[in-house]
């Protein structure tokens, strides 16, 4: 699984890594080009414009949500 993770998300980047995903950093829209889900904070999603086009597989909302949550949902949304 390939998985976009915004860039601020150093935490998350870092637990998915741990289970064995491959993560890209999201730095800029063609960042998620390729990805199976990306995971964002809210703050970002609209300005990056991600969550409109560059990505086929669900966008994970992160905000409120601990690293582990976020794994979680990331595992349960590609199965």
């Amino acid at each position: 699984m390939r998985i976009g993770v915004e860039q601020s998300l150093q935490n998350v980047v870092q637990a998915l890594r741990e289970k064995g995903h491959e993560v890209v950093e999201l730095k800029q829209e063609s960042d998620a080009n390729g990805c199976d889900c990306c995971v964002m904070t809210g703050m970002d999603t609209n300005v990056m414009g991600i969550q409109n086009v560059a990505t086929q597989g669900p966008v994970i909302e992160a905000s409120g949500l601990s690293a582990d949550q976020i794994c979680q949902e990331v595992e349960s949304r590609l199965q």
